[in-house]
């Protein structure tokens, strides 16, 4: 009997010499579904596709495809293809000929091959191109001919590890779009691995949100974004103005020295704990208006809307708004309850918080030295 699961990982422990890289890690994939795989560099998530794809085995734990333990199971028998960040085309042949490369491994029939490759091509909006050479295509059509190669052979999961890393921020949004397309058209199961938040929220039915060898959450990419489970995910995913704060009594948190109505409850009498609000959820107002009263210390004007940080005693709050403030104007900030979200203090509690060294160009380094990391370690991006 078929599960409706198609990969379950049960306990997964993986260590490479003296660094633990997964730690007991439990994870259930639908046939059919968009899972992605998200964190920052190291944290685990190349490793678990990795042991899906058979390329690792686990230390401990079950790995199981369709309720059957697959363990030792090498690669080339699992139903399962591959796309790595390096394509790995083969460079002496055409676009027909990596295409079809699987199908002639397994010895396919001359006719099944043409017609498999006319589907490909076609899927992959590549057609008339099938007697180019490889080293003639733009970056996205390289990664497209991938594609149609690793879909040609018909598996029940494709696994893709950044595959679009290397394209420029246009053509990325624009494959963004077409691999969701090609696996709904398709009804498989795709498992995606990458840093890039936007990417995984655009693409997901569901997103598993990783950090330091264990998964930190599991949702679809509106839960997670809305309903962060704790300071990590929540800086992780998007901008997060994240506060300590303390709830007296349900649906009331206490925070930056005022007390709000809110959603939450189910937390101990005065239980300290972490706050989150949404830039995008603040509505700057009049200072008598306000529920908070700060001084706006910058001002960014991002096309369409404003990133205004204020200060509130002290803590650099981000707003982001299309209301226009100025440097050192006195506002006020109204939150309305369904923007307050409160999470359980965790080992992640003080972590993260305020703007006060925000940049622009912080956000860009940190991103270079992310794919750069990437790069120099390929395929030991834990």
């Amino acid at each position: 009997m078929k599960s409706e699961n198609i990969i379950e990982l049960k306990n997964i422990s993986i260590s490479f010499g003296s660094q633990t890289v997964l730690d007991g890690i439990d994870l259930s994939i639908r046939d059919g579904e968009f899972v992605t795989l998200l964190g920052p560099s190291g944290c685990g998530k190349t490793t678990t596709l990795r042991i899906i794809g058979g390329f690792e085995t686990p230390d401990g734990g079950d790995v199981l495809f369709n309720g059957k333990r697959i363990n030792d199971l090498p690669a080339y028998k699992r139903n399962v293809n591959t796309i790595f960040q390096r394509y790995a085309l083969f460079p002496h042949l055409n676009v027909y000929e990596n295409i079809a490369f699987g199908m002639r491994v397994k010895k396919a029939k001359d006719a099944d091959i043409k017609k498999k490759v006319s589907e490909m091509l076609k899927l992959v909006n590549l057609e008339g191109l099938e007697k180019r050479k490889i080293d003639t295509l733009s970056g996205g059509q390289q990664q497209r001919v991938a594609i149609a190669r690793a879909l040609a052979n018909e598996p029940s999961v494709l696994l893709l590890d950044e595959p679009l890393a290397a394209l420029d921020l246009k053509l990325r949004k624009d494959m963004q779009v077409e691999l969701k397309k090609i696996q709904q058209s398709l009804g498989i199961t795709f498992i995606f691995v990458t840093h890039d938040q936007e990417e995984a929220l655009t693409m997901s039915d569901t997103v598993v949100v990783m950090d330091a060898g264990k998964i930190q959450q599991i949702g679809t990419p509106k839960d997670i974004y809305n309903e962060p489970k704790n300071a990590f995910v929540a800086d992780f995913i998007g901008e997060s103005n994240i506060l300590d704060g303390v709830m007296p009594e349900d649906y009331k948190a206490t925070f930056s020295g005022y007390t709000f109505n809110c959603l939450d409850k189910g937390f101990e009498k005065n239980e300290q704990v972490d706050v989150v609000v949404r830039p995008e959820d603040v509505d700057i107002v009049a200072p008598e208006k306000g529920m908070l009263t700060g001084v706006v210390t910058s001002v960014t004007f991002l096309g369409v809307h404003y990133e205004i940080i204020v200060d509130i005693g002290g803590f650099k709050w981000m707003i982001q708004t299309t209301d226009e403030a100025f440097e050192g104007d006195t506002v006020g900030l109204y939150i309305e309850p369904d923007a307050i979200h409160v999470m359980r203090k965790s080992e992640y509690s003080g972590m993260f918080g305020d703007y006060s060294s925000y940049s622009d160009e912080i956000d860009h380094l940190n991103d270079a030295e992310v794919n750069e990391e990437d790069e120099n370690e390929e395929n030991f991006d834990w």
